[in-house]
């Protein structure tokens, strides 16, 4: 009998790369520690994505992770910091979800 495995939706990987790694540099001080779970979850989010979505959908998933990660910035400046990040990772997971669902998956 062959093991199944759960997977982890990129959706909520991607999600959570942006909330996690936002966390991590923030907590530690050291935001390289943070760039670099994020630069993980990107990479896990992003096979995922080409497994379920194919090339197109990866790469336009992935470009709009790094622009989330970059428009949080400035965003912040307008709402805070966490609101800011919390709102790109919602955008990043729902986009994420709606590109990739599957009928009934």
């Amino acid at each position: 009998m062959a093991a199944t495995t759960a997977r982890i939706p990129a959706a909520a990987v991607a999600a959570g790369g942006l909330v996690g790694g936002y966390g991590i540099a923030r907590w530690t001080k050291k935001r390289p520690l943070g760039g670099v779970a994020l630069a993980a979850a990107g990479a896990v989010a992003a096979r995922e994505w080409h497994r379920t979505g194919g090339t197109v959908a990866a790469a336009g998933l992935t470009t709009l992770y790094v622009a989330a990660f970059a428009g949080s910035h400035p965003l912040a400046k307008k709402v805070g910091a966490w609101p800011a990040v919390f709102t790109v990772a919602g955008a990043v997971a729902a986009t994420s979800w709606a590109v990739t669902r599957r009928g009934g998956a």
